[in-house]
């Protein structure tokens, strides 16, 4: 199969060794005065090795490669210890790769091994996007005063970032969350989003007309559905009838998960108002 995987230029590699430590999963080893990648299974592509080497000899290219193979990796991360577990969790975390970080975790519980904290640890990584980093905000208040004379709508946002292809599964702020399934257009269509549709959630939000990645969506909403409890969701959506399909999504996504969480409704019409709000019948919540 063909994917992003490390790719050494012999000529600069120093032998140094500096990229070894960054590798948790064990794919770099200096053989014969060199770096080299001694397995493509186990190597994620993502370089977080890249960092280290003082001569530049690392770079990620695509190319025909052996999948990368997250259980064969965890084989090899849990004889290193906690701190190299922890690092490697993280580092999956950081680039928001949700499936291997489930199947790691997965890995780990079945083995009876304790599952470090990952998510407070420093940033194992220097290539995250800041706009992609999980930001928690719920204990960041907003009273809406504004210098500028008239009050102003506070802003209800209490995790970053919002946008479902973005956002990590694991994330803390999933912990016994009410969670507000929202379509993009809805922020714009009704002006009292923040005071009444925000407030106390966290935001899922996704286009289900014009977003090309709907299985990966379903199978991420699953994810945040098996690793967390959550109290709630509620799903807000414009009138149009495209739209509907926000709830064909989590009605998938809760059958793949095997989880069934109250759900309600709430419909807002193109014209800003708030049209109708009512339980998702019983037979979507399962």
């Amino acid at each position: 199969m063909k994917r992003s995987i490390i790719t050494i230029d012999e000529d600069k590699c120093n032998g140094c060794g500096l990229c070894v430590p960054d590798c948790s999963e064990g794919a770099l080893q200096v053989i014969d005065g060199k770096a080299r990648l001694v397995g493509d299974l186990f190597c994620d592509g993502l370089g977080a090795c890249i960092k280290t080497c003082p001569e530049g000899a690392l770079l990620v290219e695509e190319r025909e490669a052996e999948a990368y193979d997250e259980r064969r990796v965890m084989e090899n991360v849990v004889r290193h210890g906690p701190n190299v577990i922890k690092a490697h969790l993280r580092h999956l975390y950081d680039h928001g790769e949700e499936r291997y970080l489930r199947e790691a975790i997965d890995y780990l519980q079945e083995k009876e091994i304790t599952v470090p904290v990952y998510v407070d640890a420093p940033p194992v990584s220097e290539h995250v996007c800041p706009g992609a980093a999980a930001r928690d905000m719920r204990g960041i208040t907003d009273d809406g005063a504004y210098s500028g004379g008239a009050a102003r709508v506070g802003s209800k946002l209490r995790q970053w970032p919002v946008q479902l292809k973005l956002l990590n599964p694991s994330a803390p702020y999933f912990d016994n969350a009410n969670i507000l399934l929202a379509a993009d257009c809805v922020p714009f269509a009704y002006g009292d989003f923040h005071r009444d549709l925000l407030a106390g959630r966290i935001v899922i939000m996704f286009c289900p007309k014009l977003d090309p990645y709907i299985d990966e969506y379903i199978d991420k909403i699953a994810g945040i559905l098996s690793l967390h409890d959550i109290s709630s969701i509620t799903i807000a959506r414009m009138e149009v009838p495209c739209c509907g399909g926000i709830n064909m999504v989590l009605e998938r996504a809760m059958q793949n998960a095997g989880k069934a969480v109250p759900v309600r409704e709430i419909v807002i019409g193109i014209r800003g108002d708030l049209l109708h709000e009512d339980p998702v019948p019983e037979a979507c919540t399962r």
